[in-house]
């Protein structure tokens, strides 16, 4: 072992912890870290520990200057869920940490981590996202992938039985814009603004009028215009040129919006969405930010995640009227977080792992505060389907 080398991974564990442990959620506004908070045993907050955290930490040695995108992948607790999260650098870098079983880190080695790493000879990414046991990455126009492939999700048409534990090229895309991974499969956005989906096709998640899965991209019919993407587990919603939300994929929550619970194998509207500036995806639910600043929510509920005041799920989308300005929201399998325009960091839903990070266990009747206004945070991410954010 190079000993130089391992003197200083561990000293910067030990700044990092000592960094963790001595900053307040009260002192964020004061420092520039990546904060993190909730479920920990893989070590997917990236805080060098796999303790949970009751309050936003720092990530290891990551700059809220230094993010340009961050994106948490994998589930809760259990040895299957492989909690992980990659962070797209301003340089154009991608750092991983977390559970590693599916090779979703991309360093080499199905090794987890407890801090983040950078994904070796990957440089000029301008866009990333990470599924449950994937990620994809835009470099050049071309999409990159890497982790598991057990259902083609890395729309590379080989091996499905061992996973990738570096970036290899997807087939046939280019001119991409952007990328989402989902539950086993893949969503690609070209600047043409039509929608490319591969992997696995239960519940009509990839939008092409079939339920089969496909190991490379097909191109989503009649599906025009698309000007941004976001994707939960296992559903899609599209925002077009002219305001209309689209959804595929799972509806037994609601969380395709169409007054349904039916699985959806092709493009449906969302219903009585207009105006709408900004869509997000969360676990089983979906949200749209509206021109005029208001918040409407839909799908999943069982856990308050929809923020609405009840525990009903939601087949239409519902204006959440109080809760304003807010910029970015991402959400795991029972809670939401939303980044406000003051810099404050909310949350809503399930508190059992301290997922809302407030310091508390206990679920709230309401929203609580993880970080306070003046924080400097724009956006937040959380792990797919598990109990971990981050705010950045």
């Amino acid at each position: 072992m190079n000993l130089p080398v391992r003197s200083s991974v561990l000293a910067a564990l030990s700044l990092a912890a000592l960094t963790t442990t001595c900053l307040p959620a009260h002192a964020a506004g004061t420092d520039p870290w990546v904060r993190t908070w909730g479920e920990n045993a893989q070590g997917q907050l990236g805080n060098g520990s796999v303790l949970a955290q009751q309050t936003p930490a720092a990530v290891i040695g990551i700059t809220r200057d230094d993010v340009r995108e961050l994106s948490g992948g994998g589930g809760g607790a259990g040895t299957t869920a492989n909690p992980f999260a990659v962070a797209l650098l301003q340089d154009g870098t991608v750092k991983s940490w977390g559970a590693n079983a599916t090779g979703q880190l991309g360093n080499g080695t199905l090794t987890a981590q407890s801090f983040p790493a950078t994904v070796a000879g990957l440089s000029g990414v301008s866009e990333v996202s990470a599924g449950l046991n994937h990620v994809l990455a835009v470099k050049g126009g071309r999409v990159l992938a890497w982790g598991s492939n057990a259902s083609k999700q890395l729309g590379t048409g080989q091996d499905t039985t061992n996973p990738y534990k570096a970036p290899i090229s997807v087939q046939s895309l280019d001119k991409v814009k952007d990328v989402a991974a989902g539950c086993d499969f893949s969503v690609a956005l070209r600047q043409d603004g039509t929608v490319w989906t591969w992997g696995k096709g239960d519940n009509g998640r990839l939008g092409t009028g079939n339920n089969t899965t496909r190991e490379t991209p097909q191109k989503v019919p009649d599906l025009v215009d698309v000007e941004s993407i976001a994707v939960g587990c296992d559903h899609v919603l599209a925002l077009t040129a002219d305001g209309i939300v689209k959804a595929w994929g799972k509806g037994a929550e609601g969380q395709l919006g169409n007054d349904s619970t039916t699985d959806s194998n092709k493009p449906v509207d969302v219903a009585y969405l207009d105006a709408v500036a900004k869509i997000f995806a969360t676990s089983a639910s979906g949200f749209a930010v509206l021109d005029d600043g208001s918040l409407a929510g839909w799908g999943k509920n069982t856990d308050k995640q929809l923020g609405d005041g009840t525990n009903a799920n939601r087949t239409t989308p519902v204006v959440l009227d109080t809760l304003k300005g807010v910029q970015s929201i991402s959400g795991g399998a029972d809670f939401t977080v939303a980044a406000l325009d003051d810099g404050s960091v909310i949350g809503w839903g399930a508190n059992a792992a301290a997922q809302l990070g407030d310091g508390s266990t206990a679920n709230p009747t309401g929203t609580t505060v993880a970080l306070p206004p003046g924080s400097g945070i724009t956006q937040v991410a959380t792990t797919m389907t598990g109990k971990s954010a981050f705010a950045y």
